[in-house]
């Protein structure tokens, strides 16, 4: 039944993973939905989406509305007569859009639900220490990732994983889990879980202050903030140094257990190594960005950077 007509809505890298997996596999494709263009960087020009840019590099149909509700984009989509609809890192939907096709609606999301429902279940799962996440297939329906559970697959996350890599592993686990779904969907042997109403574990939106690391937590806690960011955003610190305060972006880090008498917050540098002192040890920091420079290893900063001996972390 590879004559499925599927209409695909998706914005970033994640999604175009999962859209060039359903491609290579023979799906029908009839329409892409994808986030408007956006200004960005210094000279404001219109961005494109990732999803839009491998959508035209593939000559599919593509539809940028700015309100899902809008008559004229629901009779566009409606036009598509698709039988079923996938959802990957888009955002909420409204009924008259996810209740269209005649197969309904399914989403995409990386954690296994209902643990980390929201904008952000990568990071989080790292952030609070997970040792275990994976993807999850479900319909959707009028909240926000509380539609009944399709399939799951479960991975392990390293306890030296950044979110960088975990984005990447649950792309290609995600893939394979939507092409499972669209399987069962196909042959009619889909079968569903109900969520429970409540969860204890939430995957907000991550804000600046979010990102902000505070020395004075255990030091685990410091260390799974930072490769929860790592590469993006970026947890990040305030420091001054010779009576001068800057922001500081920690990347790659290596945890240092044991006793020391340097207040928390302490940098500690040599020429090619840094540290900074907390309640149990040292966070060693082995790549970062200074304001207004590029990212690079601690030992290439030192070459031209010194910290002072009363450098501190704010």
């Amino acid at each position: 039944m590879k004559d499925l007509k599927i209409v695909f809505m998706g914005t970033p890298d994640f999604a175009v993973a999962i859209l060039d997996k359903l491609l290579k596999e023979t799906y029908n494709i009839v329409g892409v939905i994808t986030a408007p263009d956006r200004p960005a960087g210094r000279g404001r020009k219109l961005n494109e989406s990732a999803v839009k840019k491998f959508a035209i590099q593939n000559e599919l149909p593509v539809l940028q509305p700015t309100n899902l509700k809008d008559i004229a984009f629901l009779e566009e989509l409606k036009a598509l007569n698709a039988d079923l609809q996938i959802i990957v890192a888009f955002r909420m939907l409204p009924e008259a859009v996810w209740n269209m096709p005649r197969l309904g609606t399914f989403n995409l999301h990386a954690s296994l639900l209902p643990d980390y429902r929201g904008a952000a279940p990568i990071n989080w799962a790292i952030i609070n220490g997970e040792r275990k996440t994976g993807v999850s297939t479900f319909f959707l329906d009028d909240k926000i990732d509380t539609g009944a559970i399709i399939l799951q697959k479960e991975t392990d996350i390293a306890e030296n994983e950044t979110v960088g890599v975990l984005h990447d592993k649950l792309m290609h686990l995600g893939s394979d889990l939507v092409i499972d779904t669209l399987k069962l969907i196909e042959s009619d042997k889909a079968t569903t879980t109900v969520q429970p109403e409540k969860i204890t574990k939430a995957a907000y939106k991550i804000h600046t202050e979010t990102c902000k690391i505070d020395w004075t937590q255990p030091l685990n806690d410091i260390y799974n903030l930072i490769r929860g960011l790592n590469p993006y955003p970026a947890a990040w610190t305030n420091f001054t140094n010779d009576s001068k305060e800057s922001k500081l972006k920690i990347y790659d880090v290596e945890k240092e257990f044991e006793q020391h008498n340097h207040e928390v917050g302490s940098i500690i540098a040599d020429k090619k190594s840094l540290k900074i002192a907390t309640q149990e040890g040292y966070l060693k920091v082995l790549s970062l960005q200074l304001s207004g420079k590029k990212r690079m290893d601690s030992a290439s900063l030192l070459n031209g950077y010194s910290f002072k001996t009363e450098a501190k972390t704010m």
